[in-house]
């Protein structure tokens, strides 16, 4: 009786877990045109990733959730299934997005324009897509 108590306990505590997951997945959801301008940002952001992990200099942090990410991408199985309409797909683009705004707030304004590969206009669109204060670019 006792392991079926604690088999039934652990179910419950990931379905809790889970629709913790999904719910912060609804409140996480960027505005409508977010996800499609950070697509358009993809081949850079990956570039810029790639350096900010490659970078001695950047806080252990930023490493942390760049392996995490990278981890969850590698999964086989998503937080929200496939066949769950709108955010089924959109979970990882949203998970990209929330990691890419912390981990660009972390490294900071000046270590990201740092290392960015891409134009002007492209660190910018980064920017309104991190949350970070527009700045003027030499």
């Amino acid at each position: 009786m006792t392991l079926v108590t604690i088999l039934l306990s652990l179910a419950a505590g990931v379905l809790l877990a889970w629709l913790a997951l999904v719910v912060v997945l609804l409140v996480m959801c960027p505005r409508k045109g977010v996800l499609s301008e950070a697509l358009k940002l993809l081949p850079d952001t990956l570039r810029l990733l790639r350096r900010l992990a490659a970078d001695p200099e950047m806080p252990r942090g930023v490493r942390v959730r760049l392996g995490a990410l990278l981890a969850y991408l590698a999964l086989p199985f998503d937080l929200v299934p496939d066949f769950v309409p709108v955010l089924g797909y959109a979970d990882d683009a949203i998970v990209v997005v929330a990691v890419l705004r912390s981990v660009v707030r972390l490294a900071g304004p000046d270590a990201v324009h740092r290392h960015w590969p891409g134009s002007d206009e492209g660190f910018a669109a980064l920017s309104r897509l991190a949350g970070l204060p527009q700045r003027t670019l030499d």
